[in-house]
């Protein structure tokens, strides 16, 4: 039996499919992943076999793009349609082999390619979601996009999804449609329908992001995915733990910044007003520090599910991996939301009461000096401690015995 994963964006997408993936090979699943070509080296270390698909995912966040990477004056429909066929030929290159399921997360575009590869091979295909609001409901608005943002005044929410739909339609229905013609497929009226499916799975944990019923979806939460992480804390890093009481960690895995030397400044200065040393996650906004303060440490990647369980606060962007691990070891956060689906995981945080939700995507000392009160005051840890002790620790494991059982 062998599974395709497909996923196209950033560490952050990668990582619940490595915990499915783990869970499906522990049930004798021969998996193969589909995704940016960033991610070779954690895949090897995992020995699962990569299919690239379209560009360096990094190299287009940070403005370094090279050979046919998309440039900002290609039209966002060339781009749609150039990822699309590259996912449906990494698919279908996987399945020259064998294929009996396809699960696929990320852009649309990619979930797009992924579902017309498993129509052509005649195989399931599931799509995930690590979050609610990226799936229709009459309980929530879209997401906001470029070009569509939210109105305001009493339109509901059904309203607001069905222009979202329109939209989306504007913006890749010729893209996914060109390329499905160009495989013999049918086309398509409505690109979120058709992509997301309208029997979806929810890969997040019911009680830090719940699906609300009733709604027009029929939706399968199976708990977040989470990738066990074994590895040790780096020497220094354990040593500078021991040492003192425990920091603040902040860091922005792989958002870009647009003064992430300024963000680094208010965010020690603003630990430090609150007598607290800090951990400063470096990411792919290359966060460094401004001066030689031994309470101050720069970390490269680190194994999250062991140090956030040392940490006083962890300051953050709110991606839904770093939010739920986080939440997972009991640690306050303060999300300072960027993109997507981080303004969700900010609201939560503070509805929750387990942290505070920053107001906007640049931080400065007075902002982060508040939010820290917030979430260093010892009745946010009582309440994060609390909700920790809740939190489904199976998704993965959950998830792949329903698709197994699927594909029999």
């Amino acid at each position: 039996m062998r599974v395709a994963l497909v996923t196209y964006g950033s560490r952050g997408d990668i990582e619940p499919m490595l915990g499915f993936a783990g869970e499906l090979r522990a049930l004798g699943v021969d998996v193969r992943m589909c995704a940016a070509p960033d991610f070779a080296e954690l895949l090897a270390a995992a020995g699962i076999p990569l299919t690239p698909i379209g560009w360096s995912v990094r190299e287009m966040v940070k403005g370094e793009v090279g050979g046919d990477a998309p440039r900002p004056a290609d039209s966002l429909s060339e781009r749609a349609r150039v990822l699309a066929a590259s996912t449906y030929e990494a698919v279908t290159e996987v399945a020259a082999e064998g294929c009996d399921a396809v699960v696929a997360t990320g852009l649309i575009p990619a979930g797009a390619g992924a579902r017309a590869a498993a129509e052509k091979l005649g195989v399931p295909y599931v799509s995930v979601s690590y979050f609610p609001t990226y799936l229709r409901s009459p309980h929530h608005p879209p997401l906001e996009w470029p070009g569509l943002a939210i109105p305001e005044g009493a339109m509901d929410n059904r309203a607001l999804w069905e222009r979202n739909a329109a939209h989306m339609n504007t913006l890749f229905g010729g893209a996914v449609n060109a390329q499905r013609e160009s495989v013999g497929l049918a086309p398509v009226g409505d690109v979120i329908d058709h992509v997301f499916t309208l029997r979806p799975w929810l890969a997040a944990d019911p009680a830090l992001a719940p699906w609300i019923e009733p709604a027009d979806l029929d939706v399968v939460q199976t708990g977040a995915w989470i990738r066990p992480d074994s590895r040790p804390l780096p020497p220094e890093v354990a040593a500078f733990l021991a040492a003192g009481e425990p920091p603040v960690y902040v860091g922005f895995g792989s958002m870009p910044l647009q003064d992430a030397a300024g963000v680094a400044r208010a965010a020690v200065a603003a630990a430090r007003a609150h007598g607290r040393r800090v951990l400063l996650g470096s990411g792919w906004a290359d966060l460094a520090l401004s001066d030689e303060g031994d309470d101050c440490l720069v970390v490269g990647e680190v194994n999250q599910q062991d140090l956030f369980g040392r940490v006083a606060a962890a300051v953050h962007h709110g991606g839904a991996g770093t939010t739920t691990t986080a939440a997972r070891a009991g640690a306050p956060q303060v999300v300072v939301p960027q993109i997507a689906d981080q303004p969700y995981w900010a609201g939560r945080v503070a509805e929750l009461g387990i942290g505070a939700a920053h107001d906007g995507p640049n931080p400065t000392f007075a902002s982060l000096s508040a939010a820290l009160g917030i979430a260093l005051a010892p009745e946010t840890l009582v309440r994060a401690r609390a909700l920790a002790d809740t939190l489904v620790t199976d998704g993965a494991a959950v998830a792949a015995k329903l698709l197994v059982g699927r594909i029999g």
